[in-house]
C-alpha cells in the first residue's frame, strides 16, 4: 500500500530537522571549543602582542558568531517542526524565508573563515618573525619594551620558543638586538631565552639550567616554535567546522525544498517531485492552508 505524499514529506521533514538539530549542536560545541583555546592564550600577559595578529581577533568573532547561529538552528528546527505539524502556511514559508537567510550567513562565514585560514597559513608566521627581530630584547619578563616581556611570557605560557622551531644554536634570535646590540645572547651567555627553558614560569626562569639556555641541549627547552602552537590554537577545529557548515548548508536547502512542498496548493507539483511515492496522492486533495 503507497503512503500518502504528504506524510511521506512529513518523515523527511522531521527528520531532516531532528539532523539539522544535530548540526546546530555541533556548531555550539566547535565553536566552544575554538574560543576557548583563543582564550586560553590571550591571557593579560601576551593580549598586546596577539592583537597585533589580526587573525585572533578574526577567530574570536567569528567562533562567536558560529556559536550564534547553532543556538539560532535550534530555534529554526522548532520553528519547522512546529510549521509541519501544524500545517500552517504563514509559519512555513516563514520557516522557509529565515532558513534562506541563515544559508546566506553561513556562506558569508565560510568565506570568512577561509580567509582567516590562509591569512594564519602564509602571512602570520612572517609577521611574527618581524615583531620578534624589533622588538625583542631581552630574556627578561622585567625591561622597559613591554613586547619583548610580552614574548616572553608567550614562550612560557605556550611552552615554545621564537617563532619557528629551535634545533640549534643558530635560530629565530640571531636576527634580534639581543643577539645583535646588546643582552646575554651578544655576550654568547645565551642562545636561547632563559624562558624558552622547559618547566619555568615568571617566578622561576632566572635560574634555568645553562645547558638549556646556553648550550641548548635537547630536552631541556621547548623546541617548538610558537607559529606552530598558535596556528594549533586557531585552526585545530577548522576541518570540523568547515564540514559542519557545508552540511548544515545542504540540508537546508532540502528542508527550504520540502516546506514549499508541504504547503504547496499545487498537488501536481507534488506528484512531480515524488512520482514514485505520491501515486496514491488524488490531483483534487484540498490545499494546505
Amino acid at each position: 500500500m503507497a503512503l500518502d505524499c504528504d506524510l511521506i514529506l512529513m518523515i523527511v521533514f522531521f527528520t531532516i530537522n531532528i539532523i539539522f538539530c544535530f548540526m546546530g549542536l555541533g556548531l555550539i560545541i566547535v565553536g566552544s571549543l575554538t574560543f576557548r583555546n583563543v582564550s586560553d592564550i590571550n591571557t593579560d600577559h601576551i593580549k598586546s602582542l596577539l592583537e597585533c595578529i589580526q587573525a585572533v581577533s578574526e577567530v574570536t568573532t567569528l567562533s562567536i558568531i558560529i556559536i550564534i547561529i547553532g543556538v539560532v538552528i535550534f530555534v529554526f528546527a522548532a520553528l519547522g517542526f512546529f510549521g509541519a505539524y501544524s500545517k500552517r502556511k504563514y509559519i512555513l514559508v516563514e520557516y522557509a524565508n529565515l532558513v534562506f537567510m541563515l544559508l546566506v550567513m553561513k556562506i558569508i562565514i565560510i568565506s570568512l573563515w577561509l580567509t582567516m585560514k590562509s591569512e594564519v597559513e602564509t602571512e602570520i608566521q612572517s609577521k611574527m618573525l618581524e615583531s620578534l627581530k624589533s622588538t625583542f630584547v631581552e630574556d627578561t619578563v622585567s625591561s622597559t619594551n613591554s613586547f619583548s616581556n610580552e614574548w616572553n611570557y608567550m614562550f612560557m605560557k605556550l611552552d615554545c620558543c621564537g617563532v619557528n622551531p629551535v634545533v640549534s644554536t643558530t635560530n629565530d634570535f640571531d636576527a634580534t638586538s639581543w643577539c645583535t646590540t646588546s643582552g646575554s645572547c651578544q655576550a654568547t651567555s645565551s642562545q636561547i631565552p632563559k624562558t624558552c627553558c622547559l618547566n619555568v614560569d615568571e617566578n622561576t626562569y632566572t635560574s634555568a639550567p645553562s645547558g638549556c639556555h646556553a648550550s641548548v641541549n635537547s630536552g631541556t627547552y621547548n623546541a617548538q616554535g610558537c607559529y606552530d602552537v598558535l596556528k594549533e590554537a586557531l585552526l585545530s577545529y577548522s576541518s570540523s567546522i568547515l564540514g559542519l557548515l557545508f552540511t548544515t548548508i545542504f540540508i537546508e536547502i532540502f528542508a527550504v525544498i520540502c516546506a514549499f512542498l508541504i504547503r504547496s496548493k499545487d498537488r501536481q507539483l507534488l506528484r512531480t517531485h515524488c512520482p514514485i511515492l505520491c501515486k496514491c496522492l488524488p490531483l483534487d486533495a484540498p490545499a494546505t492552508k
